[in-house]
């Protein structure tokens, strides 16, 4: 019996995968499995004979989405499946799980085939407080920009990231930032095959670098047992994705991965910050058998 080949595909800028991932080669292949890595978008790649293709580190996929749908839609087998690849990757997903009752952060969405003016633009930032601007179709903090509304110059800055991306057409998201982030920090739970792995604290800080004008994220993450309460929260928010995804794709398909981001609103409950579905960074150096869960959870759709 031939050994199912498995392909991991990542991105030109992060072609080795995500950090803690290193040994996941060598845990596939004492599995059984013929594993190799490739870069999506590399036009010399045979993905006729990819085998499985397992999405990882293509932190570019929104500078061509379409692009990277075509070659998703293109694989004979890829995880996560091409439809939740496209769902997952315009930001507009949160309206659908709001609509479906978990709490996510109040978004005033803004289309580019609106032709919003400035004066439009500007009544929809907030009066106080900080606010994040993003594109809906973004990887990590590309385009991502957060500011201070009661400071003028800041504000303009706002107002010509919204008007630049608008005018590419691109939909834009404005957020009130979230303080809880900073005070209570920030929780992912990762899923693999629709059971929990395991989970982190996060310490995401969204900040303007003071020379250069860019905005930074430093992240710092650190292992831990999650509470019964966030486990409820872990479940409750699983359930609802897959009857979605169930009804949207007319079949169930199981997530091979799945990080979903919470953080605690201060007031007994939570806010989903983020379902991760595509280029997400499972935090697999995080805790000793994270990495081996993993290989086990490709093993496991390899052979099948």
């Amino acid at each position: 019996m031939s050994k199912p080949r498995v392909t991991l595909a990542t991105a030109a800028q992060k072609p080795n995968l995500y950090p803690g991932e290193t040994g996941l080669l060598d845990a596939l292949a004492s599995r059984g499995v013929e594993p190799r890595i490739a870069v999506w978008n590399d036009p010399s790649v045979n993905w006729d004979e990819a085998g499985l293709v397992v999405v990882r580190s293509v932190v570019d996929y929104a500078t061509d989405r379409e692009g990277f749908l075509k070659w998703a839609d293109s694989l004979p087998r890829v995880l996560n499946h091409a439809d939740i690849l496209r769902w997952n990757s315009d930001k507009h997903y949160l309206m659908e799980l709001e609509k479906r009752g978990l709490p996510t952060i109040k978004t005033t969405w803004l289309s580019a085939e609106k032709g919003y003016t400035k004066h439009q633009v500007h009544s929809r930032f907030p009066a106080a407080g900080d606010f994040v601007v993003k594109p809906a179709v973004s990887s990590g903090v590309r385009d991502v920009g957060r500011y201070s509304a009661i400071n003028i110059p800041q504000r303009q800055a706002a107002m010509e990231q919204v008007m630049r991306l608008l005018r590419t057409g691109r939909d834009v998201m404005i957020q009130r930032y979230q303080e809880e982030v900073e005070l209570l920090g920030e929780r992912s739970l990762v899923f693999l095959n629709g059971l929990l792995s395991h989970t982190v604290d996060k310490t995401a800080l969204l900040s303007r670098d003071q020379v250069t004008g860019q905005n930074v994220q430093t992240v710092d993450v650190s292992a831990r047992a999650a509470t019964d309460e966030e486990l409820r929260w872990g479940e409750d928010i699983r359930v609802v994705l897959h009857a979605y995804v169930r009804e949207r794709m007319g079949r169930d398909e199981q997530f091979l991965f799945n990080r979903v981001d919470i953080v605690p609103d201060g007031k007994g409950s939570f806010f989903v910050m983020e379902v991760a579905l595509v280029d997400a960074d499972l935090y697999l150096g995080s805790t000793n058998r994270a990495l081996d869960n993993f290989a086990d959870a490709i093993t496991m759709r390899a052979f099948w």
